[in-house]
């Protein structure tokens, strides 16, 4: 979820000022808080500069010292349904999922959770320069019913008799809990194979999915829980599971990147092809005018880009056949469990992926409300079923988003080519209109990670010294 929001804001180190409001366990400093972790006495909070939707000095600041500083993900989410954040704490007694309201009222926080030995417990860790795994949490919405779902790599089992059984654990928490000492639903250990920092855990298309063995947002191995009964379904061989794969011409590496009640949306090798199989293939929801097949060695059109909110995002390759110039990609917007077209346009940002590595350049991003859907320079109001290509045309620069409010507005990184992190700018777009009416917010202007929490924005960075900081700002 923190996609551009992550590169931007924590590679650039400090953001404002001040220091923190809590402290790690280990650096044995600050008082013991209601919920087990170390905190300090209250501060001031910390001036930010934030785009002009929200008050940079309004709000209410909590750090995650014991997050690293280089990570790939974040223990941090929105509670489904609320006005409310869940982070996850790290205590002497385990991991603390807590959660905070936009007005600063602590919620829930649930009972010391244990997680599995690290995968790579044995070989010494993670070295300073080197992406450490940590444990994270998600909210999700599944049947109506809203979750806290925090969840582990590791090895479970694992002893001076026995070698371990690796799995990824999930401790489902309900969305709506109150008090303290929250125990979970249920857990769930998902048994899995991969390095660490190849785990995936998402509910995009209605159902809750862990997938595994690869980096990137959509592994190559997969199974989906059933938060319910707790039951586990690996899908063992992607490559099995639609039919046209056998059919294609360098099928290998399917992958499965979501599910939905009717079953899994597939994506096929090498990104030629995709749907849910026997319901729907991306061949008969191809949008009006692309052809079926790929001019070069006649594989299956259509490319499955990305996916969030049950929305798919996809991209179809436009003319190159019998000598015929080929035209942008057609980008289109579809409902993963129909497959239904809901929107399309002819943009010039093409990517290809590879036989190693075929991850999307940019995180598939939406709206809270889901109408407004974007990834890098491709952005969609779906109720106008209208898209705005953000890709450079030689004069104007590509600008990537991060995150859009329901209103429309959306927050990018102008393309400065291999300008370091810390002098991004940042731009600011309108998704109402034609062309996105993008305007120049400046170098050290925050992103907000999340853009409607209570009507406030989440904003994160690390503070003087180093640790996660995250911002609830108040909009105006």
């Amino acid at each position: 979820m923190a996609g551009v929001v992550l590169s931007v804001a924590l590679a650039a180190g400090c953001s404002g000022s001040g220091g923190s409001g809590a402290t790690d366990t280990a650096n044995g400093k600050g008082k013991t808080g209601a919920f087990g972790e170390q905190r300090d006495a209250a501060k001031p909070t910390v001036k930010l500069s934030v785009p002009p939707q929200y008050d940079g000095s309004k709000g209410w600041d909590e750090t995650l010292g014991w997050v690293p500083e280089s990570v790939e993900s974040l223990p941090v989410s929105s509670v489904p349904g609320s006005d409310r954040v869940a982070l996850l704490y790290g205590t002497s007694e385990g991991y603390t999922v807590r959660t905070k309201s936009a007005d600063g009222k602590d919620g829930w926080s649930s009972a010391p959770w244990k997680v599995p030995i690290p995968v790579n417990a044995d070989e010494g860790g993670t070295s300073s320069d080197e992406a450490a795994e940590i444990p994270d949490l998600t909210g999700v919405e599944l049947d109506g019913r809203r979750y806290v779902v925090a969840y582990a790599h590791g090895m479970s089992g694992k002893d001076a008799l026995h070698e371990g059984t690796e799995v990824v654990r999930l401790a489902v928490f309900p969305a709506d809990a109150s008090g303290t000492g929250v125990k979970p639903l249920r857990e769930v250990d998902v048994p899995v194979s991969g390095s660490p920092k190849q785990v995936r855990v998402s509910a995009d298309g209605g159902r809750l999915l862990v997938a595994y063995g690869e980096r990137g947002p959509y592994p190559r191995s997969a199974a989906v829980v059933d938060v319910t009964s707790g039951s586990v379904t690996p899908y063992e061989d992607p490559n099995k599971l639609l039919p046209q794969c056998a059919q294609a011409t360098l099928c290998q590496r399917s992958r499965v990147m979501a599910v939905s009640p009717d079953g899994p949306l597939v994506s096929m090798g090498l990104g030629h092809g995709f749907g849910v199989p026997s319901h729907w293939f991306s061949d008969t929801v191809r949008p009006d005018g692309v052809q079926p097949k790929e001019p070069v060695l006649e594989n299956w059109n259509g490319r499955a880009y990305g996916v969030t909110n049950g929305r798919l995002l996809a991209s179809w390759v436009n003319g190159g056949k019998d000598g015929a110039a080929e035209r942008p990609p057609t980008w289109s917007v579809h409902d993963v469990r129909t497959g239904a077209l809901l929107a399309r346009m002819e943009c010039a940002y093409k990517e290809t992926p590879t036989i190693l590595d075929q991850s999307p350049e940019h995180p598939t991003i939406a709206s809270p409300s889901g109408r407004y859907l974007a990834a890098g320079p491709v952005a969609f109001d779906l109720e106008r079923k209208q898209g705005i290509c953000l890709e450079g045309d030689g004069n104007r620069k590509t600008i990537k988003l991060a995150s859009i409010r329901n209103d429309g507005t959306a927050y990018g990184v102008v393309d400065n080519g291999e300008a370091p992190a810390s002098e991004a700018v940042v731009a600011q777009l309108d998704l109402n209109s034609a062309s996105g009416e993008a305007k120049v917010l400046g170098a050290g202007v925050d992103i907000p990670l999340l853009t409607d929490v209570g009507g406030a924005g989440l904003f994160l960075a690390r503070d003087d010294n180093k640790n996660l900081r995250v911002s609830l700002r108040r909009g105006n």
